[in-house]
């Protein structure tokens, strides 16, 4: 896997939602299918990534129009899967930012365009292009994969970016609760380890819908477990899949300890109906 400034692609990542109508180079495209075929994962996962070719005149995002290139993380639509793609695509989208490409999660996609520039529901199609779902694939686990969310591949374009877009980047998308509120009780911020603490601030600054940050983290009481989920019985106002944030949380955590060169063991698993992420330290 490329050895690449993990820890400056998270600062350096934003979501970007207007961009210059010009596709990536060749040698950069050349380079993410790469990292895709060496990408090291700490755990067994059926995510796929598939690049397509959009159409800028056509609606595939519903706020803004798409620049040529972007990638689509596709899984079952179990709870651990969900958060696996968002594990796993955060590991492509920090490599792409790494290359100087705009990134943005993106869920709530045209199902109708996705499957006319990239084909890939199957015997599935019929039943969710002429169903209710007008938005990704919809809500809860169906048969078969979908595609969970998609990314644009790209340039930032400032000029002609919503004001609502400017606020969030210069303001919202950087505002981060402090380790210590994030913490599940028993845990206190001061008894942990440099070394913890930085894979836990990494963990804070992934992205999550409207930066709710709703993720939560448990420490065991001789530091040598670290669960992360969100509180049971959370639902955001609008975001179907807040275990795909999960899973990205739970990647920074993850870079975090390897840029710390601490071994761990993960695994995951539905407990509440959530994905909770557990690291043997």
């Amino acid at each position: 896997m490329p050895d690449i400034d993990w820890a400056a692609a998270i600062n350096a990542r934003r979501s970007v939602r207007s961009y210059d109508l010009r596709p990536v180079e060749a040698a950069k495209m050349s380079a993410l299918k790469g990292f895709i075929d060496e990408m090291q994962i700490p755990f067994e996962h059926n995510v796929s990534i598939r690049f397509f070719k959009a159409d800028p005149t056509k609606k595939l995002f519903t706020v803004f129009n798409s620049p040529p290139d972007g990638a689509a993380f596709l899984a079952p639509t179990d709870i651990c899967s969900i958060s696996k793609a968002g594990f796993v695509g955060e590991m492509l989208i920090l490599y792409a930012v790494s290359l100087g490409l705009g990134t943005c999660w993106y869920g709530h996609y045209s199902p109708a365009e996705l499957e006319r520039i990239m084909p890939h529901l199957g015997e599935h199609k019929a039943a969710v292009l002429s169903g209710s779902v007008k938005y990704g694939y919809g809500n809860g686990e169906v048969p078969g994969e979908r595609a969970i969310c998609i990314t644009p591949l790209g340039y930032w374009q400032q000029e002609g970016l919503r004001l609502m877009d400017r606020m969030q980047t210069s303001l919202f998308s950087f505002k981060r609760k402090p380790v210590a509120a994030l913490l599940e009780e028993g845990a206190n911020a001061d008894s942990l380890s440099p070394e913890l603490l930085y894979a836990f601030d990494l963990a804070r600054k992934a992205p999550s819908a409207a930066n709710s940050q709703f993720w939560r983290f448990g420490v065991s009481a001789d530091c040598k477990t670290v669960t992360i989920a969100r509180p049971v019985g959370h639902k955001h106002f609008k975001w179907e899949h807040p275990d795909v944030d999960i899973g990205i949380c739970a990647c920074h955590f993850w870079l975090g300890l390897r840029l710390k060169n601490i071994d761990c063991r993960v695994s995951l698993q539905e407990e509440q109906g959530r994905a909770v992420w557990r690291f043997f330290l």
